[in-house]
């Protein structure tokens, strides 16, 4: 069945955030650690939920660490955050075509909002999962699930895109086929050992993939 609608994660995927991620770590982190993370142990605590990453670095001071961490990617996130090569012509071209669009994101929605109106990418998609709307963050199906019935799509008509493990084992969860985008700051090849359906080298290849 060809390929309807397209979800989207947003950080790592249509927007770099890497940079403003791990200096934002790396600042929480020097406040609350007992020792200094390296960034290939930083690297890891992209794409679970915040509280999820900094709980393993100071389980006693969660409420205080998100909080220096918000504080911190708010005000540097203007400075550092960029759309990635070729991702609004792409999305704009696939919104024209008719494709039903939408971001799943375990970011909360304010920065999401962020994200999207400095890159020029708000107002192109029908739908926003971020974790605020969720129980279940990714790798439970339910963001994709719930993104899947607010625009009326069916799992067989379905594509997730995403840069990490949660995004492509999510998809697979919810039933729906995935892309991991070659450009994932963690590596190609932790998606490709998880078999995504298709492996994007620049966004565009999506229009390529979809017939457009």
């Amino acid at each position: 069945m060809s390929i309807r609608t397209i979800l989207f994660d947003l950080d790592g995927t249509l927007i770099d955030t890497n940079e403003l991620i791990i200096a934002s770590f790396t600042h929480t982190i020097t406040q609350y650690s007992d020792r200094p993370y390296d960034r290939k142990e930083i690297l890891d605590f992209i794409g679970p939920p915040l509280v999820e990453s900094l709980r393993k670095v100071n389980p006693d001071k969660v409420e205080e660490m998100v909080e220096t961490y918000r504080k911190h990617n708010i005000e540097n996130h203007d400075r550092y955050v960029k759309a990635y090569d070729g991702v609004v012509d792409t999305i704009e071209a696939l919104k024209e075509k008719g494709y039903r669009l939408g971001i799943v994101t375990t970011k909360m929605r304010n920065t999401v909002q962020m994200g999207l109106e400095l890159t020029n990418l708000d107002g192109l998609f029908e739908t926003v999962i971020t974790l605020d709307d969720v129980n279940n963050a990714k790798p439970h199906p339910e963001p994709i699930v719930k993104a899947l019935d607010l625009l009326n799509s069916k799992a067989s008509e379905a594509l997730m895109v995403g840069d990490n493990t949660h995004d492509i084992e999510a998809g697979q969860n919810a039933g729906v086929r995935t892309a991991g985008v070659a450009w994932t700051i963690k590596g190609r090849e932790v998606l490709d050992d998880l078999n995504p359906d298709y492996m994007l080298t620049n966004m565009r290849d999506l229009l390529e993939i979809t017939g457009g």
